[in-house]
């Protein structure tokens, strides 16, 4: 196995992990940017983004989500009941941030772990840009940042 192919795995566990503590039936691309979070990103880091902060932006995007459906979570969300037997499918999401980070580069031998972090944050719509604004991330900064990182 390549060095990103194992890169790789290790994100897809680690996804796999955070959507069971999300209660998650399976892994979305907001998984992947917390599992990639979670290994460490240069240009994550640089953005001010660790795991936690993340995490954080994320739960503030979901309660907003709700609040624009009407639903009020007085006292912050409750935690999930993680089902550690449950196993997860590739959701929608993750499934387009992973063809997107594959279609940045001609040959697979070529592919690096920025190219996936440039797929999941390249989303114009859905939970992780929603969730990037929220933490007052400047995305286009963001991804010059990853681009540089899978360059060097």
């Amino acid at each position: 196995m390549s060095t990103f192919d194992e890169y790789f795995v290790r994100i897809l566990d680690a996804a796999a992990a955070e959507a069971t503590a999300d209660g998650s039936a399976a892994v979305e691309a907001q998984h992947l940017l917390l599992a990639i979070a979670g290994e460490g990103s240069p240009a994550l880091e640089a953005a001010g983004l660790d795991r936690p902060a993340l995490r954080r932006a994320l739960e503030q995007e979901f309660t907003r989500s709700l609040a624009t459906a009407g639903v009020r979570v007085p006292g912050g969300l409750p935690r999930s009941t993680p089902d550690p037997a449950r196993t997860h499918s590739i959701g929608a999401s993750a499934k387009v941030a992973i063809e997107r980070s594959f279609d940045l580069v001609e040959r697979k031998r070529d592919i690096r772990p920025g190219h996936l972090l440039l797929g999941v944050i390249q989303a114009e719509l859905g939970t992780v840009p929603r969730a990037l604004a929220l933490a007052g991330v400047d995305r286009a900064a963001l991804r010059e940042r990853a681009l540089r990182e899978v360059r060097e």
